[in-house]
Protein backbone atom coordinates (compact mmCIF):
# COMPACT_ATOMS: atom_id res chain seq x y z
CA UNK A 1 0.00 0.00 0.00
CA UNK A 2 1.17 3.91 -0.40
CA UNK A 3 2.45 5.79 2.45
CA UNK A 4 -0.37 7.57 3.70
CA UNK A 5 2.19 10.21 3.99
CA UNK A 6 3.28 10.41 0.47
CA UNK A 7 -0.99 10.61 -1.03
CA UNK A 8 -3.73 11.75 0.78
CA UNK A 9 -7.17 9.94 -0.74
CA UNK A 10 -10.62 10.96 0.95
CA UNK A 11 -13.99 12.12 0.65
CA UNK A 12 -14.91 15.55 1.10
CA UNK A 13 -18.62 16.87 0.54
CA UNK A 14 -19.28 15.31 -3.11
CA UNK A 15 -15.81 15.02 -4.05
CA UNK A 16 -13.23 12.15 -3.89
CA UNK A 17 -10.14 14.37 -3.11
CA UNK A 18 -6.52 12.38 -4.00
CA UNK A 19 -3.39 14.76 -3.07
CA UNK A 20 0.21 13.84 -4.06
CA UNK A 21 2.27 14.73 -1.07
CA UNK A 22 6.00 14.41 -1.55
CA UNK A 23 6.92 17.90 -2.46
CA UNK A 24 10.61 17.56 -2.00
CA UNK A 25 10.50 14.52 -4.78
CA UNK A 26 8.69 16.84 -7.13
CA UNK A 27 5.55 14.62 -5.91
CA UNK A 28 7.02 11.94 -8.28
CA UNK A 29 4.69 9.08 -8.48
CA UNK A 30 5.43 5.71 -6.82
CA UNK A 31 4.28 2.43 -8.04
CA UNK A 32 2.25 2.21 -4.81
CA UNK A 33 0.69 5.88 -5.38
CA UNK A 34 -0.59 4.77 -9.15
CA UNK A 35 -2.05 1.67 -7.40
CA UNK A 36 -3.68 3.94 -4.75
CA UNK A 37 -5.26 6.03 -7.06
CA UNK A 38 -6.73 2.90 -9.09
CA UNK A 39 -8.21 2.03 -5.84
CA UNK A 40 -9.57 4.93 -5.21
CA UNK A 41 -11.22 5.17 -8.42
CA UNK A 42 -12.57 1.85 -8.92
CA UNK A 43 -14.07 2.73 -5.08
CA UNK A 44 -15.75 5.89 -5.99
CA UNK A 45 -16.90 4.69 -9.48
CA UNK A 46 -20.26 3.48 -8.28
CA UNK A 47 -20.85 5.87 -4.72
CA UNK A 48 -23.37 7.50 -5.40
CA UNK A 49 -21.87 10.22 -2.83
CA UNK A 50 -19.01 11.42 -4.94
CA UNK A 51 -19.70 13.08 -7.67
CA UNK A 52 -16.31 14.79 -9.41
CA UNK A 53 -12.65 13.34 -8.36
CA UNK A 54 -10.24 16.18 -7.69
CA UNK A 55 -6.68 15.29 -7.92
CA UNK A 56 -4.01 18.07 -6.97
CA UNK A 57 -0.33 18.16 -4.98
CA UNK A 58 1.46 20.02 -2.18
CA UNK A 59 4.21 22.32 -3.03
CA UNK A 60 5.11 24.70 -5.59
CA UNK A 61 7.71 23.46 -7.80
CA UNK A 62 5.36 20.89 -9.51
CA UNK A 63 2.15 19.07 -9.15
CA UNK A 64 4.18 15.34 -10.37
CA UNK A 65 7.31 15.77 -12.15
CA UNK A 66 7.36 11.97 -13.08
CA UNK A 67 7.63 8.56 -12.01
CA UNK A 68 9.81 7.66 -9.51
CA UNK A 69 12.61 5.33 -11.74
CA UNK A 70 14.81 4.64 -9.13
CA UNK A 71 13.70 1.32 -8.65
CA UNK A 72 13.21 0.76 -12.44
CA UNK A 73 17.16 1.28 -13.09
CA UNK A 74 17.80 -0.85 -9.69
CA UNK A 75 15.32 -3.75 -11.42
CA UNK A 76 16.75 -3.99 -14.68
CA UNK A 77 20.44 -3.13 -14.25
CA UNK A 78 20.52 -6.30 -12.20
CA UNK A 79 19.05 -8.05 -15.00
CA UNK A 80 15.19 -8.25 -13.78
CA UNK A 81 13.15 -7.09 -16.20
CA UNK A 82 9.95 -8.25 -15.41
CA UNK A 83 9.42 -5.46 -12.44
CA UNK A 84 9.35 -2.87 -14.90
CA UNK A 85 6.91 -4.30 -17.30
CA UNK A 86 4.65 -5.00 -14.35
CA UNK A 87 5.02 -1.00 -13.34
CA UNK A 88 4.43 0.01 -16.56
CA UNK A 89 1.55 -2.58 -17.25
CA UNK A 90 -0.52 -1.34 -14.11
CA UNK A 91 0.30 2.38 -14.77
CA UNK A 92 -0.82 2.36 -18.15
CA UNK A 93 -4.11 0.60 -16.60
CA UNK A 94 -4.73 3.38 -14.99
CA UNK A 95 -3.82 5.64 -17.35
CA UNK A 96 -6.88 4.27 -19.54
CA UNK A 97 -9.19 4.14 -16.33
CA UNK A 98 -8.28 8.15 -16.54
CA UNK A 99 -9.67 8.92 -19.53
CA UNK A 100 -12.62 6.60 -19.53
CA UNK A 101 -13.56 7.76 -16.07
CA UNK A 102 -17.69 8.29 -16.28
CA UNK A 103 -17.67 10.85 -13.72
CA UNK A 104 -15.60 14.62 -14.20
CA UNK A 105 -11.94 14.21 -13.54
CA UNK A 106 -10.20 17.38 -12.07
CA UNK A 107 -6.85 18.10 -12.44
CA UNK A 108 -4.98 21.40 -10.51
CA UNK A 109 -1.43 21.52 -12.28
CA UNK A 110 1.40 23.55 -10.50
CA UNK A 111 4.75 23.69 -11.68
CA UNK A 112 5.96 21.03 -13.39
CA UNK A 113 4.06 18.46 -14.99
CA UNK A 114 5.99 15.66 -16.28
CA UNK A 115 5.91 11.89 -17.87
CA UNK A 116 3.93 9.84 -14.91
CA UNK A 117 2.11 13.24 -13.74
CA UNK A 118 1.10 13.90 -17.61
CA UNK A 119 -0.31 10.65 -17.41
CA UNK A 120 -2.20 11.34 -13.58
CA UNK A 121 -3.73 14.96 -15.05
CA UNK A 122 -3.88 15.29 -18.79
CA UNK A 123 -6.02 12.14 -19.74
CA UNK A 124 -8.54 13.99 -17.37
CA UNK A 125 -11.72 15.54 -18.11
CA UNK A 126 -11.51 18.74 -16.70
CA UNK A 127 -7.15 19.88 -16.37
CA UNK A 128 -6.49 23.40 -15.44
CA UNK A 129 -3.69 25.22 -15.06
CA UNK A 130 -2.17 28.05 -13.56
CA UNK A 131 0.61 30.58 -14.31
CA UNK A 132 3.38 28.18 -12.93
CA UNK A 133 2.35 25.29 -15.36
CA UNK A 134 5.50 23.99 -16.97
CA UNK A 135 3.93 20.42 -19.00
CA UNK A 136 6.60 18.47 -21.00
CA UNK A 137 7.43 15.12 -22.20
CA UNK A 138 10.97 14.63 -22.23
CA UNK A 139 11.59 10.99 -22.34
CA UNK A 140 13.62 10.71 -25.32
CA UNK A 141 16.14 12.13 -22.86
CA UNK A 142 16.42 9.28 -20.51
CA UNK A 143 16.08 6.15 -23.91
CA UNK A 144 12.07 5.68 -23.42
CA UNK A 145 9.12 6.99 -25.22
CA UNK A 146 6.42 9.74 -24.47
CA UNK A 147 4.17 6.88 -22.74
CA UNK A 148 1.43 7.05 -20.31
CA UNK A 149 -0.88 8.07 -22.78
CA UNK A 150 1.24 11.02 -23.85
CA UNK A 151 1.88 10.10 -27.37
CA UNK A 152 -2.40 10.22 -28.02
CA UNK A 153 -1.86 13.80 -26.89
CA UNK A 154 0.78 14.72 -29.01
CA UNK A 155 -0.91 13.15 -31.84
CA UNK A 156 -3.88 15.42 -31.87
CA UNK A 157 -1.79 18.30 -31.35
CA UNK A 158 -1.85 20.95 -33.74
CA UNK A 159 -0.11 20.38 -36.96
CA UNK A 160 3.36 18.54 -36.39
CA UNK A 161 3.76 20.14 -33.08
CA UNK A 162 3.39 16.92 -31.67
CA UNK A 163 6.89 15.38 -33.04
CA UNK A 164 8.26 19.08 -31.95
CA UNK A 165 7.16 18.47 -27.99
CA UNK A 166 8.34 14.64 -28.43
CA UNK A 167 11.45 14.98 -29.45
CA UNK A 168 12.69 17.76 -27.93
CA UNK A 169 10.98 17.66 -24.66
CA UNK A 170 10.05 21.25 -24.91
CA UNK A 171 8.15 22.53 -21.71
CA UNK A 172 4.68 23.89 -22.75
CA UNK A 173 3.68 27.32 -20.28
CA UNK A 174 -0.53 27.68 -19.54
CA UNK A 175 -1.08 29.10 -23.03
CA UNK A 176 0.91 26.49 -24.96
CA UNK A 177 -0.45 23.52 -22.21
CA UNK A 178 -4.33 24.65 -23.82
CA UNK A 179 -3.24 25.08 -27.20
CA UNK A 180 -1.84 22.05 -27.34
CA UNK A 181 -4.45 20.38 -25.52
CA UNK A 182 -2.83 18.67 -22.92
CA UNK A 183 -5.15 21.18 -20.57
CA UNK A 184 -8.31 22.85 -20.72
CA UNK A 185 -9.16 25.76 -18.08
CA UNK A 186 -6.44 28.62 -16.71
CA UNK A 187 -7.57 29.36 -13.17
CA UNK A 188 -4.95 31.76 -11.15
CA UNK A 189 -2.99 29.62 -8.59
CA UNK A 190 -4.22 31.68 -5.62
CA UNK A 191 -7.71 31.20 -6.68
CA UNK A 192 -7.35 27.22 -6.38
CA UNK A 193 -8.39 26.94 -2.88
CA UNK A 194 -12.36 28.82 -3.36
CA UNK A 195 -12.16 26.89 -6.53
CA UNK A 196 -11.81 23.52 -4.88
CA UNK A 197 -14.47 24.37 -1.97
CA UNK A 198 -16.71 24.94 -4.13
CA UNK A 199 -16.44 21.91 -6.18
CA UNK A 200 -16.56 19.97 -2.82
CA UNK A 201 -19.36 21.61 -2.02
CA UNK A 202 -21.42 21.45 -5.47
CA UNK A 203 -19.85 18.59 -7.19
CA UNK A 204 -20.76 20.88 -9.87
CA UNK A 205 -18.09 21.58 -12.34
CA UNK A 206 -19.45 24.87 -13.54
CA UNK A 207 -16.93 26.33 -10.54
CA UNK A 208 -14.87 25.95 -13.30
CA UNK A 209 -15.68 27.89 -15.95
CA UNK A 210 -17.10 30.25 -13.63
CA UNK A 211 -13.64 30.79 -12.34
CA UNK A 212 -11.44 30.71 -15.40
CA UNK A 213 -9.60 33.29 -17.47
CA UNK A 214 -7.84 33.69 -20.48
CA UNK A 215 -4.58 32.04 -20.51
CA UNK A 216 -1.28 33.86 -20.94
CA UNK A 217 0.01 33.69 -24.71
CA UNK A 218 2.43 30.82 -25.65
CA UNK A 219 4.91 30.23 -27.60
CA UNK A 220 4.03 27.17 -29.57
CA UNK A 221 1.78 28.92 -31.81
CA UNK A 222 3.92 31.47 -33.02
CA UNK A 223 6.26 28.26 -33.82
CA UNK A 224 3.77 26.08 -35.45
CA UNK A 225 5.25 27.34 -38.85
CA UNK A 226 8.66 26.52 -38.46
CA UNK A 227 7.85 23.49 -36.74
CA UNK A 228 5.69 21.71 -39.41
CA UNK A 229 8.35 23.08 -42.29
CA UNK A 230 10.87 20.99 -40.58
CA UNK A 231 8.88 18.56 -38.57
CA UNK A 232 6.72 17.32 -41.25
CA UNK A 233 8.63 14.15 -42.44
CA UNK A 234 8.71 10.65 -42.70
CA UNK A 235 11.49 9.92 -40.63
CA UNK A 236 14.07 11.04 -37.95
CA UNK A 237 16.56 11.54 -40.70
CA UNK A 238 13.90 13.33 -42.79
CA UNK A 239 13.71 15.77 -40.06
CA UNK A 240 17.12 16.07 -39.40
CA UNK A 241 17.82 16.71 -43.03
CA UNK A 242 15.48 19.49 -42.93
CA UNK A 243 16.54 21.24 -39.82
CA UNK A 244 20.42 20.94 -41.09
CA UNK A 245 20.10 22.80 -43.86
CA UNK A 246 18.52 25.37 -41.85
CA UNK A 247 21.05 28.36 -40.32
CA UNK A 248 18.29 30.31 -38.42
CA UNK A 249 17.99 30.51 -34.63
CA UNK A 250 15.40 28.34 -34.48
CA UNK A 251 16.54 25.13 -36.50
CA UNK A 252 19.92 25.55 -34.96
CA UNK A 253 18.72 25.56 -31.02
CA UNK A 254 16.60 22.33 -32.36
CA UNK A 255 18.88 20.28 -33.67
CA UNK A 256 21.28 20.80 -30.83
CA UNK A 257 18.65 19.53 -28.71
CA UNK A 258 17.87 16.42 -30.17
CA UNK A 259 21.23 15.62 -30.49
CA UNK A 260 21.28 15.30 -26.69
CA UNK A 261 18.62 12.95 -26.91
CA UNK A 262 18.16 9.17 -27.63
CA UNK A 263 17.91 8.49 -31.62
CA UNK A 264 16.29 5.22 -31.48
CA UNK A 265 13.49 6.91 -28.80
CA UNK A 266 12.94 9.88 -30.92
CA UNK A 267 12.11 7.48 -34.03
CA UNK A 268 10.11 5.49 -32.46
CA UNK A 269 8.33 8.58 -30.97
CA UNK A 270 8.21 9.79 -34.60
CA UNK A 271 6.60 6.59 -36.00
CA UNK A 272 4.09 6.03 -32.78
CA UNK A 273 2.67 9.78 -33.37
CA UNK A 274 2.11 8.91 -37.28
CA UNK A 275 0.27 5.58 -36.54
CA UNK A 276 -2.02 7.51 -33.77
CA UNK A 277 -2.79 10.64 -35.91
CA UNK A 278 -6.61 10.14 -37.05
CA UNK A 279 -9.62 10.22 -35.45
CA UNK A 280 -10.42 6.49 -34.82
CA UNK A 281 -7.27 6.30 -31.90
CA UNK A 282 -7.99 6.01 -28.81
CA UNK A 283 -6.49 5.65 -25.35
CA UNK A 284 -6.06 2.00 -24.96
CA UNK A 285 -4.64 2.07 -28.78
CA UNK A 286 -1.65 4.69 -27.84
CA UNK A 287 -1.11 2.68 -24.33
CA UNK A 288 -0.44 -0.52 -26.07
CA UNK A 289 1.90 1.00 -29.15
CA UNK A 290 3.76 2.69 -25.63
CA UNK A 291 4.37 -0.64 -24.36
CA UNK A 292 5.39 -2.47 -26.87
CA UNK A 293 8.38 0.15 -26.76
CA UNK A 294 8.70 0.05 -22.87
CA UNK A 295 8.40 -3.59 -22.42
CA UNK A 296 11.77 -3.99 -24.49
CA UNK A 297 13.05 -0.32 -23.57
CA UNK A 298 15.68 -1.86 -20.85
CA UNK A 299 16.62 -5.04 -22.47
CA UNK A 300 16.51 -3.73 -26.39
CA UNK A 301 17.01 0.41 -25.86
CA UNK A 302 19.22 2.70 -24.04
CA UNK A 303 16.61 3.62 -20.85
CA UNK A 304 19.32 1.66 -18.34
CA UNK A 305 21.60 4.01 -20.09
CA UNK A 306 19.61 6.89 -20.14
CA UNK A 307 18.97 6.58 -16.38
CA UNK A 308 22.36 6.05 -15.65
CA UNK A 309 23.56 9.26 -17.62
CA UNK A 310 21.17 11.64 -15.85
CA UNK A 311 20.11 10.07 -12.08
CA UNK A 312 23.17 7.45 -10.96
CA UNK A 313 26.03 8.70 -12.38
CA UNK A 314 24.81 12.44 -13.66
CA UNK A 315 27.52 12.65 -16.12
CA UNK A 316 25.03 13.79 -18.70
CA UNK A 317 27.21 11.80 -21.21
CA UNK A 318 24.82 8.75 -22.58
CA UNK A 319 26.14 6.70 -24.74
CA UNK A 320 22.65 5.50 -26.61
CA UNK A 321 23.31 2.45 -29.30
CA UNK A 322 22.77 4.60 -32.35
CA UNK A 323 23.45 7.87 -33.06
CA UNK A 324 21.77 9.92 -35.59
CA UNK A 325 23.16 9.82 -38.95
CA UNK A 326 23.22 5.10 -38.94
CA UNK A 327 20.40 4.44 -37.02
CA UNK A 328 18.86 1.40 -39.31
CA UNK A 329 14.98 1.22 -39.74
CA UNK A 330 14.61 -2.02 -38.76
CA UNK A 331 15.67 -0.87 -35.23
CA UNK A 332 12.44 1.05 -35.16
CA UNK A 333 10.16 -2.04 -37.00
CA UNK A 334 11.59 -4.19 -34.14
CA UNK A 335 10.93 -2.01 -30.83
CA UNK A 336 7.42 -1.68 -32.53
CA UNK A 337 6.31 -4.86 -33.12
CA UNK A 338 3.34 -6.72 -31.44
CA UNK A 339 3.92 -8.51 -28.10
CA UNK A 340 2.00 -11.87 -28.91
CA UNK A 341 0.83 -13.33 -25.64
CA UNK A 342 3.00 -10.64 -23.43
CA UNK A 343 0.66 -7.64 -25.29
CA UNK A 344 -0.75 -5.08 -23.03
CA UNK A 345 -4.20 -5.72 -21.95
CA UNK A 346 -6.60 -3.34 -19.39
CA UNK A 347 -6.82 -6.52 -16.79
CA UNK A 348 -5.37 -6.21 -13.38
CA UNK A 349 -3.25 -8.71 -12.48
CA UNK A 350 -4.76 -10.56 -9.22
CA UNK A 351 -1.61 -12.79 -8.91
CA UNK A 352 0.43 -9.76 -8.33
Amino acid sequence: MADQAEIHIRKEGRAGRITLDRPKALNALTYDMALAIEAALDQWRDDGAVDLVIVDALGDKAFCAGGDIQKLYDTGHAGDFTYGRAFWADEYRLNAKIAEYPKPYVALMQGFVMGGGVGISCHGSHRIVCESTQIAMPECGIGLVPDVGGSLLLARAPGRLGEYLGCTGARMGPGDAIYTGFADSYVPQEDWPALIAALVETGDIAAISAQSEAPPHGAMRDRLTKIDAHFGGETLGDIVTSLRGDEGDFAVDTLKTMTRNAPLSMACTIEMIHRLRGPSTDIRRALGLEYRFTARAMQHGDFLEGIRAAIVDKDRNPNWKHDLATLPAIAVSQMLLPLGKDALTFEEDVSS
